[in-house]
């Protein structure tokens, strides 16, 4: 079932949903919607649609599920206060780390490219996190820096096998609500969640179940990435901030080589759009969690046809006004 080449196994994902619910930061379980289908009058109505949904998760999104486990074991010059951390993040990752940092009272820094909304910036503020901003292509080079000459311990945002496994906590939970999918897609930036789940899934005996990463055009990391049969670096420009780091990470490329069928490619009109229907039958989304709906809704996933399909709506991190800035 595993090989040694695996990022995660099924037991280190069973390990980590044992921390992250046990853990103080009210990780929940969170809702299956079933048989959705009749919802969207596009699809084929012999597709049974499912829908995963992470954004009524803690924090709004699925990041505190590997954050939970990723920072399970602290190191004591951490906890002691010697070392700060540091990561880089466009607003949810960034959003759970302080969270969690102020839950356990400590401090941090937070590089955020100079895309990231303004309200995810106050936000994470608000949680005592500092909060610098940089071009996408210098963030790297900005968490080097303070790494060598600041004394920071840098925790990665998605590139991390921590957070993969407590990501991979969601198949899980999709395959004890009595769904067994032929079909499930999910929206990749760095690719954590997608490989969590993927390995979740397909590690637990689902072997035939075809595993879809679903990216902005704009921002299609991992899509280039398959196509050179290595992670690449590139720039990057997408509504769906949240899925547009400018590279691919190591250790998500790899499981998603592994585990996943393949990455689509969505527009952001597609993104927008899908983002309005979702909030017209009562579920709000931000952009980055709902691209692999708008996959769905624009017959992007290939023979769904009769398949049990689950999708996660993975974010709804998103205001009001943005909403309607997004929403013409």
């Amino acid at each position: 079932m595993t090989s040694d080449d695996d990022v995660v196994t099924i037991d280190d994902i069973k390990r980590a949903r044992d921390i992250i619910m046990a853990s103080p930061l009210k990780v929940r379980k969170t809702p299956l919607l079933k048989n959705m289908t009749s919802y969207f009058p596009e699809l084929d109505p012999s597709l049974n649609l499912n829908m995963k949904l992470e954004s009524l998760q803690s924090t709004g999104s699925f990041k505190i599920r590997g954050v939970a486990n990723q920072m399970a074991s602290l190191p004591e010059e951490v906890k002691s206060g010697e070392k700060k951390l540091i990561t880089m993040s466009a607003g949810n990752y960034g959003k759970a780390f302080a969270y969690t940092l102020d839950k356990l009272s400590l401090s941090g820094l937070c590089l955020m490219p100079l895309t990231a909304p303004s309200s995810r910036i106050a936000l994470i503020k608000s949680f005592g996190v500092s909060v610098e901003q940089c071009p996408s292509a210098e963030l790297t080079s900005e968490v080097n820096r303070y790494v060598e000459k600041e004394n920071y311990l840098f925790y990665h945002s998605f590139d991390d096998a921590r957070l993969i496994a407590g990501y991979g906590s969601v198949a899980l939970e999709i395959l004890e609500d009595d769904v067994r999918p032929d079909v499930v897609v999910v929206c990749c930036g760095g690719g954590g969640l997608v490989s969590g789940v993927a390995a979740g899934i397909r590690q637990s005996g689902l072997t035939d179940c075809r595993i879809y990463a679903v990216e902005p055009e704009g921002s299609r990391t991992m899509y280039e990435s398959f196509r050179k049969g290595e992670p690449v670096t590139m720039a990057v420009n997408s509504v769906a901030t949240g899925l547009s780091p400018p590279y691919a990470g190591n250790l998500t490329y790899r499981c998603c080589r592994k585990y996943v069928e393949d990455v689509i490619l969505v527009s952001d009109e597609e993104i927008l759009t899908c983002m309005s229907r979702l909030f017209d039958i009562g579920l709000k989304a931000e952009p980055s969690g709902c691209a692999a709906m708008a996959a769905i809704l624009n017959n992007k996933i290939p023979d769904v046809a009769g398949k049990n399909v689950v999708v996660l709506i993975t974010g709804s991190n998103v205001t009001l006004s943005e909403m309607s800035s997004y929403i013409k």
